[in-house]
């Protein structure tokens, strides 16, 4: 029997909570780590129906991609929506998790899902994060390097987009000397200077996985006194970020595509801007609210941006550069729960994971 922690951690493996916003709220809201799951239900929000669905299909652990929780509870009388999903899933040993920006900010998450099912090609992150990268570098006997580049891979360290175990390595000579105190693995304690062949190793190492690339190198080296280097980088993490931007395989006119893109990902309208007369191939998407990103978009020269809750004068910032395309939040994040289902469904394949059947749009369309 699987804990909840330890279906969960599947997906932090993914996408850690720690890429998500700092406004953000993803991870276990409601419920025991170490309680043990009968089923798990999935979706994209968490409403007083998908609760009852929980109970009737045996669902102790129900995850979904909005948070219920974004801000803590004053009081929990059951005078909100809100308030009674959490008493009722306390009552009934229900766990709440969300898995929301870190979902959307990772390469293969709600944005690679959107592309997938436009069938775009050549994608890669509209507006990849900065800081997120550290440069390690360390000091080793060339006997050594295998078994502590191994326990660093491992723990997350040498990945650079779609390679991995990546590191660069430098001979040269260190020098040292210890006092009685120390514990050299070369030469005697309060012995003479010593000089030894070692190399120089760096490898990349994102903030996430610092601490635990760090407590691998000190269980990997020999060393009593560890030589080792940090430092922070601006390059961009192209495995992380907002948004994607793709390519359409052949070109096709706008109403062509908007007709295309009303089936792809089913909405029952779209709001968009003028149409400009030009053929669409570039496309940029982001799942939920992403006006933020349509300088991006704009930039990296798209012939359409996907996404929604455009307020009314940010139509205007379009300013003929390309279309803006607001499909809806819940229809551009829809096939999140998909996401979702692989990564479980792979690593529990024996495992009764289900998928809600309730539609959590908040919006109605009167057509």
């Amino acid at each position: 029997m699987y804990t909840v922690k330890t279906i969960t951690q599947a997906l932090e493996q993914k996408a850690p909570l720690a890429w998500q916003e700092s406004y953000d709220n993803s991870g276990l809201q409601v419920g025991d780590p170490n309680m043990q799951v009968k089923g798990v239900l999935l979706c994209l929000d968490i409403t007083e129906a998908v609760l009852e669905e929980a109970l009737a299909k045996k669902c102790n652990l129900i995850i979904a991609h909005h948070p219920l929780l974004f801000s803590g509870l004053k009081n929990i009388t059951g005078s909100t929506y809100v308030e009674r999903i959490v008493m009722k899933a306390l009552q009934h040993h229900i766990a709440l998790y969300a898995a929301h920006t870190n979902m959307d900010n990772w390469k293969g998450g709600v944005n690679a899902k959107i592309a997938e099912k436009l069938i775009l090609t050549d994608t890669h992150i509209l507006a990849p994060t900065s800081n997120d990268l550290n440069l390690l570098y360390y000091y080793a006997p060339a006997s050594l390097v295998p078994q502590i580049e191994q326990a660093l891979f491992e723990a997350g360290a040498g990945q650079v987009g779609n390679y991995f175990n990546c590191s660069f390595q430098v001979e040269g000579l260190g020098a040292f000397q210890g006092n009685e105190d120390s514990s050299p693995l070369i030469g005697a304690a309060g012995g003479p200077r010593e000089q030894v062949a070692e190399t120089r190793i760096e490898v990349l190492v994102p903030n996430h996985a610092l601490s635990k690339v760090l407590a691998a190198l000190r269980a990997a080296h020999e060393y009593e006194e560890i030589a080792y280097g940090i430092t922070p980088l601006k390059n961009k993490n192209q495995d992380l970020g907002a948004g994607m931007i793709g390519s359409l395989e052949q070109p096709i006119s706008e109403s062509a595509f908007l007709s295309y893109l009303k089936q792809a990902l089913p909405t029952a309208c779209i709001k968009h801007t003028e149409l400009l007369g030009r053929p669409i191939q570039r496309v940029a998407v982001c799942g939920g609210s992403g006006s933020f990103l349509l300088k991006d978009a704009i930039q990296a020269k798209a012939d359409v941006f996907i996404t929604s809750d455009f307020k009314y004068h940010q139509f205007f910032d379009a300013d003929k550069q390309l279309v803006i395309a607001d499909i809806g939040h819940y229809e551009s994040e829809q096939f999140t729960v998909e996401i979702f289902y692989s990564i479980l469904n792979e690593k529990f394949p024996n495992f009764a994971i289900l998928y809600s059947e309730r539609n959590t749009n908040p919006v109605n369309y009167f057509i």
